[in-house]
């Protein structure tokens, strides 16, 4: 296992939707376990395959508050079956948005399809803050950021304060 880089605003990758993947393998598992590493190490909930730069509809995420026991979660494929026409607010930050965090509006709850860390499919119903992360990674997966849902001027000021940060550091 190793951590990989996150990519960061405004990377032209993070724009990409990614592919499907064609099948769970050993080497998919891999990327999966160095996924789940990276995400650990930032420290974050969530993270889209995309955001380490490989372009495939991957998300690894661990809700488990912090000082438990870890709970990791592997999607492979996920697509969202039905989401409730009920919204509801949630303050969310992105590792490949560093120090940005801003309020979303996404549906309450939504069922979702996927495969697992073994390549078995799974449908499951999300809510609360389970719902919104895989929301917000699955936006990933279509080249979206948390901040795309934002005013234009809320979205070029985070995109201006991220490249500041990385020029000083």
């Amino acid at each position: 296992m190793a951590v990989r880089e996150i990519l960061v605003v405004p990377h032209p990758l993070l724009k990409q939707v990614s592919q499907p993947v064609e099948k769970v393998d050993d080497e998919l598992r891999a990327l999966m376990d160095d996924m789940l590493e990276t995400m650990y190490a930032a420290p974050g909930i969530g993270l889209a395959a995309i955001q380490i730069g490989v372009p495939k509809r991957i998300i690894v995420m661990d809700l488990a508050p912090q000082g438990e026991e870890k709970q990791p979660r592997y999607f492979v494929n996920p697509e969202i079956l039905w989401a409730s026409e009920e919204t509801a607010p949630y303050e969310e930050g992105c590792l490949s948005v560093p120090e940005i965090y801003d309020e979303v509006e996404r549906p309450a709850r939504v069922k979702l399809r996927y495969l697992n860390y073994q390549g078995e499919q799974v449908e499951e119903d999300a809510e609360g803050l389970f719902a919104v992360c895989i929301q917000h990674e699955m936006d990933h997966l279509e080249g979206v950021l948390f901040i795309d849902h934002l005013s234009r001027l809320k979205r070029e000021q985070a995109v201006k304060k991220v490249k500041k940060q990385a020029k000083a550091a």
